[in-house]
């Protein structure tokens, strides 16, 4: 008898439905990095996204306890799924709401950094990891999409493809392209990663 630790997702969705709660704490550290990384590069807010992810979890939660869960084997594509769906219902709603910029176009509140972070955490944030943020950020939206949800999802292009209502010939031209912009800025920039 495997131990939980040892389940496949399926087994754990299995066991979190006949009433088990810590095959769905298994569920939830297995992927939550991943998770959570995707909805942040999507959302640039590190409250918001917190927020997001909590709304992520409680969504699959509900489903798999009213039985809608149907995506036996493929629990990580379709949690990514339900978080793409809420960030994309977020920037909806928000859309109608004006954001104030700073001349550069960044939002005000990005530049103020409202947040206070310990010395530990801004150590470990490497300087890389804030130039690819940067440089993400100034790509074109469906191309920014796709390379998070390709590398920091670790989705396939077929998952991209069906979570952003594209083919997966469009997905493949979206990274490609989004990766000779990079490239492009990394030079530009004589940027060293």
């Amino acid at each position: 008898m495997k131990t939980l630790s040892q389940a496949t997702d399926t087994q754990l969705v299995h066991a979190f439905q006949d009433g088990d709660t810590q095959a769905l704490e298994i569920l939830i550290s297995r992927y939550k990095d991943k998770i959570f990384s995707s909805i942040l590069f999507l959302v640039k807010d590190k409250f918001l996204a917190e927020d997001l992810f909590q709304d992520v979890f409680i969504k699959i939660i509900e489903t798999i306890r009213k039985n809608r869960y149907t995506e036996e084997g493929k629990f990580l594509p379709w949690a990514m799924r339900i978080a793409h769906n809420l960030c994309v219902d977020h920037f909806r709603k928000v859309k109608r709401t004006p954001t104030i910029k700073t001349s550069d176009e960044r939002d005000i509140f990005e530049v103020i950094n409202l947040s206070e972070e310990s010395a530990e955490t801004r150590m470990m944030q490497g300087q890389s990891h804030e130039r690819v943020r940067k440089m993400l950020d100034m790509l074109p939206e469906e191309q920014r999409e796709v390379i998070v949800l390709r590398h920091y999802a670790d989705l396939s292009f077929k998952e991209i493809a069906e979570m952003t209502n594209c083919s997966i010939n469009t997905a493949l031209g979206r990274m490609r392209y989004g990766l000779i912009n990079l490239r492009k800025m990394l030079t530009e920039q004589q940027i060293a990663l």
